[in-house]
């Protein structure tokens, strides 16, 4: 596979970004081509042996960070820690992945879904990678004596789909580092459809999301303080802040006090028709459903092959998994193909590794009918690390998506039904989750 990537440098650039073009894993059938040498991966340093086995975006990110890999390999254990912080611009950072979808039909075919839209859940596993490779360059110094920090996913704030994003057009991702808090720092990144070689800022936004990642000394586990950042232009202070608005309500959930009184007429409200379905199921409205009669499921192993650069599960490879779990949860629901809205919110409470035996079990939480033509399904996805010779089990990350049906669907009378809950503690989840969304 041939990728042009860029040097892994934390130098200014006079560039407005560092793009760095994917191409497919696999040459046209229809092309003559050498014979493929079955050593070549062999050749590879071992730091970036993970990125083979993701989609070719995560490898072409991970060859980018080659330097900084061979940087860190050259360290010894001992190492101090780096006692000298910098101060960087977003510009500094700004990265950027070019889909060259239009020419590459290889290329276009791993992303392509049934509907001939992109696969969301592999998209949303570079959008990670790309996020994890721009704290990286923020966060790196050009001191080969200090350990380097250990970076780490730790939430996934609201990321809207704003329009439908086809495979028959190139796709354009540039993202940068918009705020920093003492040991995390917030990642923009942009989707947009490109209709030439290079695309500018009056293309058509298709998805933005925001990527919060935290630094932990790679020896001690504990954070670690990070390069701070100086926005340079309107809009790069614009964006530090609505990130320091967000970081603040993210502070006040973590300080939200237990149920009040209110709260729980709230629960005994949700709860009243799951009573019904309970006690008297005969009588129970026929366009209602409980929560726990939407639930799927799916367990694997964790392999090698999907770890990350710190020898643990990729994170954007949990959330393709979730996603996927979802978007089946929807669809079985639904009784349609869905089509996907939103990511609420994705939260990353423990590091999963390699070996652990993952559980993800998905519901509809809830759904909102107010609009007939577009209908919304709310769907929860909580992953658990379970140990069976330990007889434990243990969240690791929570994800939370929203999605409708497709119209056409809705005008041949399609019709979507209301989720209730049957215990105190579905419908104290119900309530968190309408309450994170009016935030």
């Amino acid at each position: 596979m041939f990728i042009q990537t860029i040097s892994f440098s934390t130098a200014p650039s006079d560039q407005s970004s560092n793009a760095i073009p994917v191409v497919s894993t696999v040459t046209s059938p229809t092309e003559a081509s050498p014979p493929i040498d079955a050593g070549s991966s062999i050749r590879k340093p071992i730091s970036l042996w993970p990125g083979m086995y993701h989609s070719p975006v995560t490898n072409a990110l991970w060859e980018a960070r080659k330097s900084y890999f061979e940087r860190m390999s050259s360290v010894r254990s001992d190492a101090p820690s780096k006692s000298e912080l910098m101060t960087r611009t977003p510009s500094q950072s700004r990265t950027s992945i070019l889909y060259k979808f239009s020419s590459d039909y290889i290329l276009r075919e791993q992303y392509r879904n049934p509907w001939n839209e992109i696969r969301m859940g592999k998209l949303l596993e570079d959008l990670d990678a790309l996020a994890g490779t721009i704290s990286l360059k923020h966060c790196s110094n050009d001191d080969s004596t200090t350990r380097p920090l250990l970076l780490v996913t730790a939430s996934v704030d609201k990321m809207v789909l704003k329009k439908t994003i086809s495979v028959d057009t190139d796709l354009k991702i540039v993202g940068a580092v918009t705020w920093v808090g003492r040991s995390s720092l917030e990642i923009q990144l942009e989707v947009t459809e490109a209709k030439q070689e290079t695309c500018d800022h009056s293309d058509p936004v298709a998805l933005v999301a925001n990527f919060t990642f935290v630094a932990r000394d790679s020896a001690t586990g504990k954070s670690a303080p990070v390069n701070q950042i100086s926005p340079e232009t309107d809009v790069e202070r614009l964006l530090w802040e609505e990130a320091e608005e967000r970081n603040k309500v993210r502070k006040m959930k973590k300080g939200k006090q237990k149920a009040t009184e209110g709260e729980m007429d709230r629960v005994n409200e949700l709860l009243s028709e799951g009573r019904i379905f309970c006690d008297m199921p005969a009588l129970a409205d026929r366009d209602s459903i409980l929560i726990r009669d939407t639930c799927l499921q799916n367990s694997l192993m964790c392999q090698p092959q999907q770890r990350n650069i710190h020898g643990r599960i990729f994170g954007g490879f949990l959330m393709r998994r979730a996603f996927e779990l979802a978007f089946a949860t929807a669809y079985a629901f639904a009784g349609s193909a869905p089509s996907f809205l939103e990511v609420d919110h994705v939260d990353f409470l423990k590091p999963v590794d390699v070996g652990n035996f993952l559980r993800l079990k998905s519901c509809v939480l809830y759904t909102e009918l107010e609009n007939p033509s577009q209908p919304l399904i709310n769907v929860e996805v909580v992953a658990h690390v379970t140990r069976p010779e330990l007889r434990s089990s243990e969240v690791s990350n929570k994800f939370y998506f929203t999605f409708s049906v497709r119209s056409e669907a809705m005008m041949n009378g399609l019709k979507i039904r209301n989720v209730v809950p049957a215990t105190e503690e579905e419908a104290r989840r119900v309530i968190e989750r309408k309450d994170a969304e009016s935030l």
